[in-house]
């Protein structure tokens, strides 16, 4: 039997789709037939119509896309234009670029230059910031162009001028013509230099220089002049006085290298900061001369003598015993701000006799070094403290003095918190012991002890001063039985009692006192120190600085 289903015959569907089509006028409609030769009709446009149709549209499509990129190139700059950064006030901005670049650690040349590289605005900003250029520097890797340019844009803000030539040989040749030519440049400007410090070879060209220096400068704080070698040049020795027309009401800060001004007081008057060093040949100031210039700055915070020929270093001069030195009949000069002295290789009799007729009652740092016999010096130190000194750090570097005198210093100096003893011959373990006293406790604010090159120092007194300053240590009555054992019972008053006990606290205040924890310890070049025993000393102090070991051939090896 068949599964096919039976055939319908075509007229059905004809019938039942004239049955179901709507009823179209006879007028209007005419039936369209497809031909059986559709490539024989005729073309309705021509090919370069049709081609240049396309190209009219090619042309609208890439101006349409022309101005989409514009649209979008406008939202993208109203849309940056919206973030916090580019809101921010030029006069903000440029604030934020003057600490960034001012109060930066390091000084980075190309700072203000990258600034200028971000974008447009920026650009602008830094240009109308004149203290971004305030700083102006002429030397061998800084051009005169740039300098020019610099003060062009610094306009009236007060400026920081630096000419610095160092001793390489090659600079010497035309160092002169360019230092001539620095200073016929930033000579209009000296009105309003802030700070200004010349650094050249030779004293020819410092005198070159200095003689364009004799405008007023009445916004002067900074003075540093700095002559390297100055051996041989005595037919310069008279200055271009006077610098600056004698006017530099604002002056604070002075360091002379090698530099004879003659002594003239209205240079180094009402100063905060002296600075004087390389001063041989007869050119060395005198202790009268050095005493009329401090008396002119009373209000002096800082002291620095370096590098200056005595009488004392004549061998025909015969020197006083320490303990018989009488100081000269001279009014004593108060500096009662003056915090810091520095005496190097300044000659004991000079620094002794500066130190003999001032007073210092706040001086917080002193660092003696190369000047013989220092004992004098620790005797004026210790008549200073009967009354008041806060010395808080103390240096000493190959000198000689009396180790009792010393030990008698440090028991005057509570406040002495970093003590530098370097090339000490006479520093043995007696200092040590001192400071391992607890009855009371010498510099118990001690914190930091630098033994750089004391070879007379044993172990033990070391290891006992460490121990002594460790917490556990620091408390003697902790260690006394009789302080854990309870008293007999005893019936008093209430007032009474509290008397008794207020009297017993002053009592014991000064031993129960707790040292300070020793933070640092050098022991350079102290070859009785093991690296056993530098073991041990970082085991107990945080910071043990120590000579490297060696190896076979000499060459440094790890801790």
């Amino acid at each position: 039997m068949s599964t096919y289903p039976r055939r319908v015959h075509p007229s059905a569907f004809a019938h039942a789709t004239h049955r179901n089509r709507p009823p179209v006028s006879h007028s209007t409609y005419t039936p369209h037939v497809a031909s059986p030769h559709p490539r024989s009709t005729p073309v309705q446009a021509s090919i370069p119509d049709l081609r240049e149709a396309i190209d009219s549209l090619d042309s609208k499509m890439a101006s349409l896309m022309n101005e989409r990129h514009k649209l979008e190139s406008h939202l993208e700059r109203a849309v940056r234009l919206q973030s916090p950064v580019h809101r921010i006030p030029s006069e903000l901005l440029s604030s934020i670029f003057v600490i960034g670049v001012l109060d930066a650690a390091d000084d980075n040349p190309v700072m203000v230059p990258t600034l200028m590289l971000v974008c447009r605005y920026w650009q602008d900003v830094v240009l109308d910031t004149p203290v971004l250029w305030a700083k102006i520097t002429v030397g061998p890797h800084d051009s005169l162009e740039k300098a020019r340019r610099r003060l062009t844009r610094s306009k009236a803000c007060p400026l920081d001028i630096t000419v610095n030539f160092g001793t390489r040989t090659e600079y010497v040749s035309n160092v002169t013509e360019q230092v001539v030519h620095a200073m016929d440049l930033i000579r209009p400007a000296l009105w309003r230099t802030r700070s200004f410090s010349l650094s050249v070879p030779n004293r020819p060209q410092a005198h070159a220089a200095l003689l364009r220096c004799q405008e007023d400068a009445p916004l002067l704080e900074t003075l540093c002049i700095r002559i390297y070698r100055s051996m041989q040049d005595d037919r310069y020795s008279n200055p271009p006085l006077p610098l600056f027309n004698g006017h530099t009401p604002r002056l604070r800060s002075c360091s002379l290298t090698s530099f004879n001004f003659g002594w003239d007081h209205r240079l180094v008057s009402r100063l905060n900061v002296l600075k004087l060093e390389g001063y041989f040949n007869g050119f060395t100031p005198t202790a009268p001369v050095l005493l009329a210039i401090l008396r002119s700055c009373p209000e002096l915070e800082e002291l620095a003598l370096r590098n200056l020929s005595d009488v004392d270093s004549d061998p025909c001069f015969h020197a006083p015993p320490p303990d018989q030195f009488v100081p000269q009949q001279i009014g004593r000069v108060s500096l009662p701000r003056l915090k810091k002295i520095t005496f190097y290789y300044a000659g004991i009799a000079l620094a002794r006799e500066i130190m003999s007729h001032i007073t210092f009652p706040n001086l917080q740092s002193l660092d003696m070094s190369y000047l013989q016999n220092v004992t004098p010096i620790l005797q004026l130190l210790y008549d200073q403290a009967l009354t008041r000194l806060p010395l808080r750090v103390l240096r000493i570097e190959s000198c000689l003095y009396s180790e009792i005198k010393f030990v008698d210093l440090l028991r005057r100096l509570p406040s002495l918190v970093q003590l530098d003893l370097v090339d000490i011959e006479d520093a043995s373990s007696g200092f040590l012991k001192g400071l391992s006293s607890a009855q009371p406790w010498v510099c118990p604010k001690l914190d930091s002890l630098t033994l750089d090159g004391c070879t007379s120092i044993d172990w033990d007194s070391l290891r006992t001063f460490v121990e002594s300053r460790l917490p556990s240590k620091s408390y003697p009555r902790y260690h006394d039985a009789q302080a854990f054992r309870s008293s007999p019972l005893t019936f008093t008053s209430a007032s009474s009692a509290a008397a008794r006990s207020t009297t017993r606290n002053r009592a014991q205040m000064p031993q129960t006192m707790a040292p300070q924890r020793l933070r640092s310890i050098d022991v350079t070049r102290c070859h009785q120190m093991s690296k056993e025993m530098v073991q041990w000393l970082r085991m107990y102090v945080a910071e043990v600085k120590c000579e490297p070991a060696k190896g076979v051939w000499g060459e440094p090896m790890a801790p």
